[in-house]
C-alpha cells in the first residue's frame, strides 16, 4: 500500500533538479521509521516524485488540521490518510457529511486521470477495497443505528445541542445531578421532560430548595426546547441500545484497521447536532480509554468534519473542555483530525493542540476572504515559500503540509500534490449500503431500540390515582391538607421507597443512590445495566 519504506522513486529523466532550498524541504520527510505517504514535493511549479511528503505513523496521536475551500480535495485527503492508516492495522472514524466516503469499502476504478495523478507523484497505484462498517445517528439514514442516553450525553453536551445559555445549562446540570443522586435513569428525552415536570410541581419544588432550586421560567424554556427538539425529529437519537465506542476499535481477521464511517447526509440540515454527537462519541472514547503514552501508531485516529459547527456560538466552559479533551486524549492513543475550510474556524487554544498540517487552496475574493488568508499563513512556520501567493494557486488535490517530525519538531513547510485513494473515490448506493449493514456483525446488537423502565415510567408509576373529591367546607379542606402534609411522603419518596426502586436499586449497582461520576463535558458512561439488547461489556480495549 505505500512505498514509505523503500528507496524514493528517481525522478523522471528530464526534469529539473531540485535546488537547495528545496533539497533542505526533502529532507525533512525523510522518516527511518514507519510512514504514510501524502505525495509528492510541489517546486517552482513542478512535482517531485523522488521527493515524497510523508507522515510519521506514530505522530497521528498528535491531532491535525485539514483545512481548504469548498471543492479543493479535503474528502479525498480525509480517504487517502484512511486507507493507509487501514492498511497499517489503526482502526479510522470518519464522519461522511457529504456521504462521499462510502466508497472507502470498494477498490478503485482505474482512467486517465487516476494514471496521470499516479504518475506525477511516483504512486504504484492499484485499486483496493478497505474494511468498513456503516453507522447512522439514530438509524436515520443508511446505517448501524448509533444511540446515546441522555444521562450518558449528560447536560453540558446536550444544553449546546437545545442553545441554552449559562444559567440554563447550570440549571440542567442540577437537573441531571437531582436525577443521578435519585437513581432516576435520564434513557430518552421523555424520561428528562418528566424529571423537570417533576421538580417544577408542588410536590418535587422543595427537592432542588437547598442547592438552588429550579426557576419555573427556566424549566419553561427547558421544556419548550425539548419540545421543539423532538419536533424536528430528534428523539431518534437518544435510547437504547446505546452505542459502545469500543466497536470503533476494532480490526479486520487480516489485521487491517476497520475503517468506521458514520454516514450524516440524512441530518446534514441538522448540523449543530450531528458536530456535537461527534464530540459525544470523543468524550466517550476519553471517558473510558486507559492511558498508553506515546506508541509505534495511534489506537484510533478520529476525522472531525465540519469542525466549526462545534465551536459556533459555543460558551467559554464549552470550548476549555474541548480543549482539554484534545489535549488530554493524546496520550490515551486517540489521534484527532478537525476538518474545515480556514485555520480560523478553530479557536487558537485547539489549534495550538494540532501538530499535523494538510491546507488546500484557499479563496481571496473579498476582503473577509484576505483576512482568513494573512491569518492562515500567520499559524505555519517561517517557508521558503511565497504562501499568500501559494495558497491561492493550489489546484485540486494539492496541498501545502507541514507535519511533526519522528523527534517531534515541525517539519519544513512542503507544496505538494496529493497521491490518489485506491478505493472507490465516489458513494456506493443505497441498496449496496443496506446490504452491507445488514452483514454486520453489529447489526443485531443496535438495530432495535429498546424502550424499558426508566425515570418516566417510575415517575408515572409512583403518581396515585386522583379520587373524586367529597364536597367540604373551606375550614376542612385547610385542616385535610394539613394533615396530608404532616403523614403522606413526597412523590420522590414513594418512589425511592418502592419495591420497584429498591429491586432497581440492586441491578444496577453503584450507579443508583449516589451521583455518577461524569467527565470533562459531563458525559456518563451508559449501558443502563446491562439493557436487553445493549452493547455488553465495552471490549477489552475498556477492561
Amino acid at each position: 500500500m505505500t512505498d514509505s519504506e523503500t528507496a524514493p522513486p528517481a525522478e523522471p529523466e528530464g526534469a529539473p533538479a531540485l535546488p537547495a532550498e528545496a533539497r533542505k524541504i526533502a529532507s525533512g520527510y525523510a522518516f527511518t521509521g514507519p510512514a504514510l505517504d501524502l505525495g509528492a514535493l510541489l517546486w517552482d511549479g513542478h512535482c517531485h516524485p523522488g521527493a515524497p511528503v510523508r507522515v510519521p505513523l506514530a505522530v497521528f496521536n498528535r491531532h491535525g488540521l485539514v483545512a481548504g475551500a469548498t471543492g479543493t480535495g479535503k474528502t479525498k485527503t480525509l480517504q487517502l490518510i484512511a486507507e493507509q492508516l487501514s492498511a497499517r492495522g489503526v482502526p479510522v472514524f470518519l464522519a461522511d457529511v457529504k456521504g462521499d466516503l462510502s466508497g472507502i469499502a470498494r477498490p478503485g476504478q482505474d482512467g486517465d486521470r487516476v494514471r496521470k495523478r499516479s504518475g506525477e507523484v511516483g504512486q504504484a497505484w492499484a485499486p483496493a477495497g478497505f474494511p468498513a462498517e456503516f453507522f447512522a445517528l439514530g438509524g436515520l439514514g443508511h446505517g448501524i443505528p448509533v444511540r446515546a442516553t441522555v444521562t450518558s450525553f449528560g447536560p453540558v453536551l446536550l444544553a449546546k445541542v437545545l442553545r441554552l445559555n449559562r444559567t440554563q445549562e447550570q440549571s440542567l446540570g442540577l437537573i441531571f445531578h437531582y436525577a443521578d443522586t435519585k437513581g432516576l435513569e435520564l434513557i430518552d428525552l421523555k424520561d428528562l421532560r418528566a424529571v423537570v415536570a417533576f421538580l417544577t410541581s408542588d410536590e418535587g419544588r422543595a427537592e432542588l430548595r437547598n442547592i438552588g432550586g429550579l426557576s419555573s421560567a427556566t424549566a419553561g424554556v427547558i421544556l419548550r426546547s425539548l419540545t421543539a427538539f423532538e419536533a424536528q425529529g430528534m428523539a431518534d437519537f437518544f435510547g437504547e441500545p446505546e452505542f459502545d465506542t469500543a466497536d470503533f476499535l476494532r480490526t479486520a481477521e487480516d489485521g487491517r484497521g476497520v475503517v468506521s464511517v458514520l454516514e450524516l447526509p440524512a441530518v446534514q440540515d441538522r448540523p449543530l447536532l450531528f458536530s456535537t454527537f461527534l464530540m459525544w462519541l470523543l468524550a466517550d472514547l476519553f471517558h473510558d480509554l486507559p492511558e498508553i503514552g506515546d506508541a509505534d501508531k495511534p489506537r484510533l485516529v478520529f476525522f472531525f468534519d465540519e469542525a466549526h459547527l462545534l465551536f459556533d456560538d459555543a460558551s467559554e466552559a464549552f470550548l476549555d473542555s474541548i480543549t482539554q479533551t484534545v489535549r488530554l486524549i493524546r496520550s490515551k492513543g486517540v489521534g484527532v483530525f478537525f476538518v474545515t475550510q480556514t485555520p480560523k474556524d478553530v479557536p487558537g487554544d485547539v489549534l495550538a493542540q494540532l501538530g499535523n498540517r494538510v491546507q488546500h487552496a484557499l479563496r481571496a475574493y473579498t476582503p473577509d476572504d484576505h483576512k482568513a488568508l494573512r491569518a492562515t499563513v500567520q499559524t505555519f512556520p517561517k517557508s521558503a515559500y511565497d504562501l499568500e501567493e501559494l495558497l491561492t494557486g493550489l489546484g485540486t488535490g494539492e496541498a501545502v503540509v507541514t507535519v511533526l517530525g519522528e523527534n517531534g519538531a515541525p517539519t519544513p513547510v512542503a507544496a505538494t500534490r496529493l497521491r490518489a485513494p485506491e478505493s472507490l473515490m465516489g458513494p456506493v448506493g443505497a441498496a449496496e449500503l443496506d446490504r452491507a449493514v445488514r452483514g454486520s456483525v453489529l447489526h443485531g446488537r443496535y438495530a432495535q431500540a429498546v424502550d424499558r423502565e426508566s425515570a418516566y415510567e417510575r415517575l408515572s408509576a409512583a403518581r396515585p390515582p386522583e379520587p373524586a373529591a367529597p364536597r367540604r367546607t373551606e375550614e376542612t379542606a385547610r385542616e385535610a391538607s394539613r394533615t396530608a402534609s404532616r403523614d403522606e411522603p413526597s412523590l420522590v419518596e414513594q418512589v425511592v421507597n418502592s419495591g420497584m426502586f429498591r429491586s432497581l436499586a440492586r441491578s444496577v449497582g453503584t450507579r443508583i443512590g449516589r451521583e455518577i461520576t461524569r467527565s470533562l463535558f459531563g458525559t456518563a458512561r451508559g449501558g443502563g445495566g446491562g439493557a436487553p439488547g445493549g452493547g455488553g461489556g465495552g471490549g477489552p480495549f475498556l477492561r
